[in-house]
């Protein structure tokens, strides 16, 4: 199948220039595909460096103004002709053998969604994202959980995995036909929260979103411009559009918390609680759902005086 991979840019010309590098030493000599660069509106000679890229393989848009990173990518989505789409952030450090396992486990899931990979601190080595779980607060927050495949499986070819309600868009593989069927990502969110807000849309269509266990990369996390500026309101949208299932998601966390910290409150619960905790029970305890509502309505209550009340 046709890969394309999807890069936007926004200033950080050197991370750039080695991800891309990285990108091109590492991919399968067989494997079709091209490379889509989108500018948005940088301004620090990455426009003047793009016109000196001649690749047969690579393509460069520019935006007129800077659009954010949902709209570019969507953008550049639109004018691509690959089956499958591969989203990378510009600041990546891609490792020898990391889209093979991706491809491996987008292939073995029966609906496949959203297919993530392990990142590393580029800069301190340590696990930043082995998917994304929801907080005890209701919160999603990237999972740094080690979860290494069997020693015995094999490489290239490997699909080990483990479920995520989410993954990271700075490095994400989909179909581009459910990309459409989703409608790409929703540009009410800027700079944050898109990529979650579509794997749980992907999650809801009945679609299997994972990490790939054996793909390994690093990663100069947030490292563009304005990166974190409008993470709150874009984690009200988030939290007043997917209240319920983070409410469900978060149950799990809940219950970690009480067992560790607040079992001596509540024995009666603690049963049920552990039930949860063990898998022979799959319906969240009451008193999770309530706790994780809390948290939330407290949240809502601070960004409706910041932001206003939902339109």
């Amino acid at each position: 199948m046709r890969v394309s991979f999807i890069i936007p840019l926004y200033n950080c010309l050197p991370l750039t220039q080695a991800m891309l590098e990285s990108l091109q030493a590492t991919l399968p000599a067989d494997l079709a595909h091209e490379i889509i660069l989108i500018d948005d509106g940088s301004t620090d000679g990455t426009r003047e460096w793009l016109t000196t890229v001649n690749h047969p393989a690579i393509r460069v848009l520019l935006n007129e103004r800077n659009l954010g990173y949902a709209a570019t990518n969507n953008r550049a989505v639109a004018s691509a002709s690959g089956e499958l789409l591969v989203l990378l952030n510009n600041d990546l450090v891609l490792t020898p053998g990391w889209l093979e396992p991706m491809l491996a486990v987008h292939r073995s899931l029966p609906k496949p969604g959203a297919i993530g990979n392990i990142q590393l601190n580029a800069n301190t080595g340590a696990i930043d994202h082995a998917g994304i779980y929801v907080t005890v607060k209701g919160k999603p927050e990237h999972d740094v959980t080690p979860s290494p495949c069997a020693p015995a499986c094999g490489n290239s070819s490997c699909a080990c995995s483990r479920p995520s309600p989410a993954v990271t868009g700075a490095c994400l593989l989909i179909a581009r036909e459910l990309w459409q069927q989703l409608g790409g990502f929703d540009e009410q969110f800027h700079n944050g929260g898109e990529d979650i807000d579509l794997c749980f849309r992907a999650r809801k269509a009945g679609y299997a979103n994972a990490v790939a266990l054996r793909s390994v990369i690093r990663h100069h996390v947030s490292a563009s411009p304005g990166r974190k500026q409008n993470d709150e309101r874009n984690s009200y949208l988030f939290t007043q559009r997917w209240e319920k299932e983070l409410i469900e998601l978060g149950a799990l966390a809940w219950c970690r918390h009480h067992v560790r910290h607040e079992a001596y409150r509540d024995f009666l619960a603690l049963p049920t609680i552990l039930f949860y905790l063990a898998g022979l029970r799959r319906t969240p305890p009451a008193a999770a759902l309530r706790g994780v509502k809390r948290n939330i309505d407290h949240s809502l209550s601070i960004w409706t005086k910041a932001f206003g009340a939902a339109k």
